[in-house]
């Protein structure tokens, strides 16, 4: 047996997240078809985060085992002549040892919201980002967004249905940069509740087009209807994850 890992981006627009599920094609779903008509072999693939429907990766990191043995090119090259088709890619593919594991040996996540600040409606970028007409206060964001640096109870920023054991978390960065009409939120942390990463955006949003909200507040009312909306899934993107080197070695 050989254990492969797997650097995948893909557009999630049209597919109802990463995980397997009756409702749609999943991430999860077409890679596991893929590699079955590859090598003949049924078999799960675990990724470093479950995006939701609509939600992009531009590096997403995953493994899967299979019974037979070839060389981590030929694996790559035959998952994607059978996802020409698809809104999924292998960009990069490594043996590495049976204790790798893409969720478990994670030790950061780093995602990306994108906003597109404008009057005109969205054409080359839609789907890709959340179209904002409204002029946004930028430093004001910035501002509120240092707050959320740190270790807190997130529980505002959950979702409802949010199954994460603890609503603690440690957020490593959070911030705010701008390039003409497209801002650019960056969250990096070990792990994130379930829409933690849109809840704030929408409030962050809503506090740059000039609504009340205050983080600290919001961090001691400890409910969801304390904070602002659930930012659309087509802006947000899986940047990367990060690995202890000693858990990829060849």
């Amino acid at each position: 047996m050989a254990r492969y890992k797997i650097d995948i981006e893909y557009d999630g627009t049209n597919l109802i997240g990463w995980q397997i599920n009756s409702q749609g094609s999943s991430v999860q779903s077409i890679l596991q078809d893929a590699i079955f008509k590859f090598c003949g072999e049924h078999t799960t693939v675990y990724s470093a985060g479950r995006t939701d429907a609509g939600v992009h990766a531009i590096n997403m990191v995953a493994h899967f085992d299979i019974n037979k043995q070839f060389d981590a090119v030929t694996v790559m090259k035959a998952i994607n002549f059978y996802l020409l088709k698809e809104p999924v890619s292998v960009l990069n593919c490594q043996i590495v040892n049976d204790s790798f594991h893409a969720r478990f040996n994670c030790i950061n996540r780093h995602y990306k919201y994108i906003v597109i600040n404008r009057p005109a409606p969205l054409v080359l970028e839609k789907n890709k980002a959340w179209w904002i007409p409204y002029k946004l206060n930028l430093d004001a964001m910035q501002q509120a967004a240092k707050k959320l640096i740190g270790k807190h109870d997130f529980s505002s920023f959950r979702a409802v249905e949010c199954q994460a054991k603890s609503p603690i978390k440690t957020l490593d960065k959070c911030t705010i940069t701008q390039d003409n009409d497209k801002i650019i939120f960056e969250f990096c942390a070990r792990s994130f509740l379930q829409h933690q990463v849109r809840n704030m955006v929408g409030t962050l949003v809503d506090i740059g087009r000039g609504k009340p909200y205050d983080i600290d507040k919001i961090f001691e009312a400890k409910n969801r209807s304390a904070a602002g909306v659930n930012a659309p899934a087509c802006g947000l993107y899986f940047v990367n994850a990060i690995y202890d080197a000693t858990n990829v070695d060849l």
